[in-house]
């Protein structure tokens, strides 16, 4: 559960976040358009991609890549940064059934047409490490489930209520492919209808900081650990906004610590942790100032 003391803090950047960008939406189109390709770089990579950032960011630009890549890459490349475009022109895109079908058809479009838009049918089995996802027959029920108590537990933390919904659609893994990435994409929905801005998981790390979470959620039922990854990343998310929109200085923070003769690790320690404004860009800390 998210400890009243972040919800606090969350609570202030939002309202900070929502003063300073009225007038300012070119300055978001801009902030979003330059992190596409890292919200499709790390979300494909989690899931093997072989494709690098500086690679997905030509492929996005139509620009020429150094090496031989796969069809599959480039579609994947492709039709989730269209996915990721599509949510952003529609904040207030309705999470049902129906267009987790459509945004999954979008995605697995080009790459595999006889699977896309569609929940597992008959034989069709999947497993994700030692986990068997639920047969087939039941994944319809139980994602009808699953939409129907997110949206009506209104008591819970929603940061909560979205990591307790992502573990669970894992757990279901409702296609035959892309269940991760269309997971990833759906907590985005859901904090975009929350008026938030959208998060980044990290590729790198993800042996320790995000698949364990998935495991203590399948031996425990417990998404806390998810919850607070989601917290985590929706404060860099902040912080970084609210740099750019008070027009502050953006510096590295390895810079920022030697330039004010603080310890590196220190800096970078306090900035995993969010106890400092700090957001990664391209991989690398950065702050303002």
């Amino acid at each position: 559960m998210i400890s009243e003391q972040t919800k606090k803090k969350i609570r202030s950047l939002k309202k900070e976040y929502e003063q300073l960008k009225a007038g300012k939406e070119s300055l978001l189109t801009i902030l979003r358009e330059a992190e596409l390709p890292e919200l499709v770089y790390n979300s494909n990579a989690i899931e093997n991609s072989t494709l690098t950032l500086k690679e997905t960011e030509r492929i996005l630009l139509e620009q020429e890549v150094m090496r031989d890549i796969s069809i599959r890459e480039l579609f994947e490349a492709r039709n989730l940064a269209r996915v990721l475009e599509y949510l952003e022109s529609r904040p207030n895109l309705e999470l049902n059934i129906e267009n987790i079908l459509l945004l999954h058809r979008m995605l697995i479009g080009g790459i595999n047409d006889k699977i896309a838009g569609k929940l597992r049918q008959p034989n069709e089995y999947v497993r994700v490490g030692s986990h068997i996802a639920p047969a087939p027959q039941y994944v319809e029920q139980l994602l009808n489930g699953l939409l129907n108590e997110y949206l009506s537990n209104h008591e819970i933390y929603f940061i909560d209520n979205i990591g307790q919904f992502h573990t669970e659609f894992e757990f279901i893994h409702p296609f035959v492919d892309g269940n991760g990435r269309i997971g990833r994409v759906l907590v985005n929905l859901q904090l975009i209808s929350f008026g938030y801005p959208p998060i980044i998981i990290r590729n790198k790390g993800k042996q320790n900081d995000y698949y364990p979470l998935f495991r203590d959620y399948e031996d425990k039922r417990d998404s806390s650990g998810m919850s607070n990854l989601f917290a985590l990343a929706l404060q860099e998310s902040l912080h970084k906004r609210l740099a750019y929109l008070k027009g502050l200085n953006i510096v590295k923070l390895s810079d920022y610590a030697k330039k004010h003769s603080i310890a590196v690790n220190g800096q970078l320690n306090a900035a995993k942790r969010q106890t400092i404004p700090a957001f990664r860009e391209k991989g690398v800390w950065k702050i303002g100032e």
